[in-house]
């Protein structure tokens, strides 16, 4: 279970490096709950999460954004059909220069055999 959480959390690392918004949507499950700037946010589909995913684009664009890094992943609790990770993120210009390190916490759910983060909240400001 830890494994196939890690993997689902690294597949939504490596996709939204890519901006490859489909690939990102099938790596969530759904609902997909997002904690953030004290606000809960319920994304119902793939497709609600794919046009929220493209309008981001923008923002990361215009702070200089090139990519972002895991840089610790811890499962604090793990079950058959759910894991929680601790995680520590790193948001990077192109020449690879931390601009904002952030801890979140994601809950990987197991749904009809497939893993994927269902519950992300960051502390990302």
């Amino acid at each position: 279970m830890r494994e196939a959480a890690v993997a689902a959390m690294q597949g939504f690392i490596d996709a939204f490096n890519a901006q490859n918004h489909e690939a990102l949507a099938d790596t969530l499950n759904y609902p997909h709950i997002r904690l953030a700037n004290g606000a809960f946010t319920e994304i119902p589909t793939r497709e609600a999460f794919i046009e929220r995913s493209r309008a981001g684009k923008a923002r990361l664009e215009a702070e200089g954004w090139a990519r972002t890094t895991v840089a610790k992943v811890v499962a604090v609790h793990a079950g058959s059909d759910k894991v929680h990770l601790a995680i520590t993120n790193e948001r990077r210009h192109a020449d690879g220069t931390v601009y904002k390190r952030f801890d979140t916490f994601w809950i990987a759910t197991c749904v009809g055999g497939h893993w994927g983060i269902q519950f992300r909240s960051s502390y990302l400001r």
